[in-house]
């Protein structure tokens, strides 16, 4: 712990690295891709005049294989195990512009929470909660803290994605309910905006110039269900009845273990041969004599003739001989049966034949929230999870999804999950390698199976699809990302539409005096591929929907818009008045996406 005494004895002489940087300043607790992509969204928003100081907190020792941010340029590293007030104050949080509290610990973010707020109680806060009732806990405590769920934002991208169709976003804005939908799906009165074109599902177009062409589209709710509980009712629906001679026998070839079963089928193939020659030797006259004469000398013993015939005699001896092999046989059968059905029965692997459910592989944050909505909707579900105490395992248990436990890379984990038969496999563990060899084994299964994959990695992800043909691959830091980086800069997304492997955010921009966009023309604020508006609301009167493009921007009006990742961040900079940047400051890092 080098460092932290080093700074320590710094603090102590009064060294302050960052006393006179006026820009803004950001601290962000976490270590795995939420995190990365969150402290890249916050660099993305710096321009040629308005720079921004990122601080990342992260434990001393990786704690996952892929990027957790640390090795980002420009950024300030400080390594901690633990989150308490001297950690936060070594970080410069007094007087930082936000926290980020990103760990996968509702409880450890909760203390940091609470230790934030003796160094700063006015500061910015912005934290990851997966368990609601401690979200609401926190809500209580800081009013107007952001309280978020990158599994909650998340989730309805897999659910849809598994369920082939668009994810069921609705929000309510200025006075209005609105989802995202297919054009085939809405009354063309509803339609609010073009959101992308999906025809080609290797080039996905979003927000294009042509909005007639999109057909995905942003529509007003009138009261019908979205497309994905169309689909969750049809699938409910075609739902195709069990077989149960394939279930009685499977259950019979899980009782005994294959070495037994070899052990035994031999042993009784070699009292068959040995009955009918005792039987040939007796001058049995029928096949039930023989029967007879062969089990009686088996299992019970025949008594001793020496008046028989030699071989007679010897097919005896052979027989009793196979008898005493064959009780043990037998008890180690079923003791070996019963065991195994324990075992089965413990781990989920003695499931019946299914078809038309869908399985979810991976019972953690968002694994938990897929297999729920997909309970909501009436979809049956197979879970999958290697550790029988798996976060979403309680909630499995109470919702009676089966929960099967073992390796769902292994062939035999997916068969008992009837992966051959069902709609879609979900597979969302956070281990990238874990998720392709699932699937590859699964298609191996039914090649024409959906697949939904969780991969960090867009360039691997699109590799995958290329080599492999699974396309459905989503995120769940790129999906979640914007949101959080919204809320530290003090701005609320309102909405996080995915489509394909794209992020829209929906977002409500106030414009600040003195501003680029300011005195400019409505027309000037759309950007085909990167911003499209919605609405625009001036101080004091209702939001409108069906704005003249050529109405004039004034300062303190407020923009809703639809926008890429990029184009959101270009349209910050235009709403914002930034000061002039001193003499000899860097060039601004490139926005990443």
């Amino acid at each position: 712990m080098a460092e932290p005494l080093r700074d320590r004895a710094l603090r102590a002489a009064g060294w302050r690295p960052w006393a006179n940087d006026t820009h803004p300043h950001y601290v962000v607790c976490g270590s795995d891709a939420l995190a990365y992509r969150v402290v890249r969204s916050l660099l993305a928003t710096e321009s040629s005049t308005r720079r921004v100081r990122v601080t990342l907190v992260v434990p001393e020792r990786r704690r996952t294989e892929g990027p957790d941010g640390r090795d980002i340029e420009g950024v300030q590293v400080v390594l901690a195990d633990r989150l308490d007030e001297a950690t936060l104050r070594r970080a410069g949080l007094a007087g930082a512009d936000g926290l980020a509290l990103l760990h996968q610990d509702d409880v450890g973010n909760m203390h940091a929470a609470l230790c934030a707020q003796e160094v700063d109680p006015r500061l910015r806060l912005v934290v990851r909660m997966f368990d609601t009732s401690l979200a609401n806990g926190l809500r209580q405590l800081f009013p107007d803290a952001a309280v978020l769920s990158d599994a909650a934002m998340a989730a309805p991208a897999f659910v849809a994605a598994a369920l082939g169709e668009l994810a069921p976003t609705h929000f309510r804005h200025g006075g209005r309910t609105l989802y995202a939908a297919r054009r085939a799906d809405v009354r063309p009165r509803d339609v609010v905006c073009g959101l992308a074109v999906t025809t080609d599902p290797e080039l996905v177009r979003v927000l294009p110039a042509d909005e007639a062409a999109a057909d995905v589209v942003l529509a007003e709710a009138t009261g019908r269900p979205a497309g994905t509980e169309l689909a969750a009712r049809r699938l409910a629906r075609a739902r195709r009845r069990r077989r149960p001679v394939a279930v009685l026998l499977r259950a019979i070839r899980s009782f005994a273990t294959r070495k037994i079963g070899i052990a035994v089928l031999a042993l009784l193939g070699m009292i068959a041969v040995l009955g009918w020659l005792n039987a040939r030797a007796a001058h049995a006259m029928n096949w039930t004599d023989a029967l007879y004469l062969t089990l009686v000398d088996t299992l019970s013993g025949e008594d001793p003739d020496v008046d028989k015939s030699t071989a007679a005699q010897v097919m005896q001896v052979v027989l009793n001989l196979a008898g005493l092999a064959l009780i043990p046989l037998i008890t180690a059968v079923v003791v070996d049966g019963i065991v195994n059905a324990r075992l089965a029965l413990h781990n989920g692997r003695f499931q019946p034949d299914r078809s038309g459910h869908v399985v979810v592989v991976g019972l953690g944050n968002i694994g938990t929230r897929v297999m729920a909505q997909l309970y909501d909707f009436g979809v049956e579900v197979v879970a999958i999870d290697r550790n029988p105490d798996a976060r979403g395992a309680p909630l499995a248990h109470r919702l009676g999804v089966p929960l099967i436990v073992g390796d769902a890379g292994e062939e035999e984990t997916l068969r008992a999950a009837s992966v051959a038969a069902c709609q879609a496999l979900v597979v969302v563990s956070t281990d990238d390698g874990v998720n392709l060899r699932a699937a590859l084994n699964a298609r191996s299964l039914d090649p024409d199976l959906r697949v939904v994959l969780r991969l960090f990695d867009g360039d691997f992800a699109e590799r995958v699809q290329q080599a492999f043909g699974i396309g459905n691959s989503h995120s769940v830091s790129y999906l979640a990302a914007p949101a959080f980086a919204a809320a530290l800069l003090d701005r609320a997304v309102i909405a996080t539409i995915p489509v394909g492997r794209h992020a829209l955010l929906v977002t409500e921009v106030p414009v600040v005096a003195g501003s680029p966009l300011d005195g400019r023309p409505l027309a000037a604020v759309a950007r085909p591929g990167e911003v499209r508006l919605l609405a625009h609301s001036r101080a004091g009167q209702k939001t409108d929907w069906s704005a003249d493009p050529r109405m004039v921007i004034q300062a303190g009006d407020r923009l809703t818009v639809v926008a890429r990742r990029a184009g959101l961040t270009a349209l910050l900079r235009e709403t914002t008045l930034v000061p002039p940047e001193p003499a000899g400051a860097p060039a601004p890092r490139q926005p990443d996406e």
